[in-house]
């Protein structure tokens, strides 16, 4: 399992067709803006087909220029009582303004520990992982020096002026077309398209949100294509705070976050 992209970096393990055009360009409210820029934490609270499976919070603190994040999810799927899946991830994240600088992560997905230790200079390279499991939680400058365990090696080079990675929180994550993943450390093509404004249910609220389709294509493994992965973030439409994730992972389960 890929926390929602975790990251939320990451979706993984999820079967989708291929994107299909969507979108209604509706402009982002300035007050988003305020959001990354102030910070705060997110603590979700995460569903598998409408069943409580676990939490995953997010904590930004610092100034734009030396930003730091933190996220911790534990996700427990069971089955009559009993424990089937297990999974543990926590990353640790060094910002500077929008682009990623540095990354620490680790992951036990269900008895599979993976670790990911990177920095990144002026370019980002693209890295391999091991293939994803079946559910997914849910973002490059000239060189990057770091490590993965021997489950995730490094594979290929590929930059941009900046990377990020799965930051649902940056209001900037929207316009991005690389994203890199904290679980794997892999770095994951994209494409964000908006979607139709829509009510959500927030901590027993509704609310009128902003909605986005992403569409995430990680690289070739062993010679073997990766499967696309699709989810659909959610931003209320008063101030464009994350509040919400949704995706469909293998088996047409819907795994959700919602905000509490």
């Amino acid at each position: 399992m890929r926390a929602i992209i975790v990251a939320v970096g990451s979706i993984s393990g999820a079967s989708v067709g291929a994107a299909t055009p969507g979108a209604e360009a509706t402009p982002e409210p300035r007050t988003a803006e305020a959001v990354a820029v102030a910070g705060g934490s997110w603590d979700f609270e995460v569903r598998l087909d409408g069943k409580p499976i676990g939490s995953h919070r997010f904590e930004v603190a610092g100034e734009p220029d030396a930003r730091t994040v933190r996220s911790v999810a534990r996700f427990d799927v069971k089955l009559l009582g009993l424990t089937v899946f297990r999974y543990r991830h926590e990353a640790r994240e060094r910002w500077r303004g929008d682009c990623l600088q540095g990354l620490q992560s680790r992951t036990d997905d269900d008895g599979k520990p993976i670790d990911v230790d990177k920095s990144f200079g002026p370019r980002v390279p693209s890295t391999a992982s091991p293939a994803p499991s079946t559910l997914t939680s849910p973002s490059a400058p000239p060189a990057a020096s770091g490590s993965t365990s021997p489950a995730a090696s490094t594979a290929g080079t590929g930059g941009s002026d900046c990377l990020m990675s799965y930051a649902y929180w940056h209001p900037a994550l929207v316009r991005q077309q690389r994203l890199l993943n904290p679980q794997t450390g892999e770095v994951d093509e994209v494409r964000i398209e908006r979607l139709p404004d829509a009510s959500i249910t927030v901590a027993g609220r509704e609310l009128e949100a902003m909605r986005w389709r992403l569409t995430a294509t990680p690289p070739v493994v062993a010679g073997k294509p990766a499967e696309r992965q699709q989810l659909t973030l959610w931003r209320a439409r008063s101030d464009g705070r994350w509040v919400g994730l949704d995706a469909v992972v293998k088996g047409g389960r819907m795994l959700t976050y919602r905000l509490r």
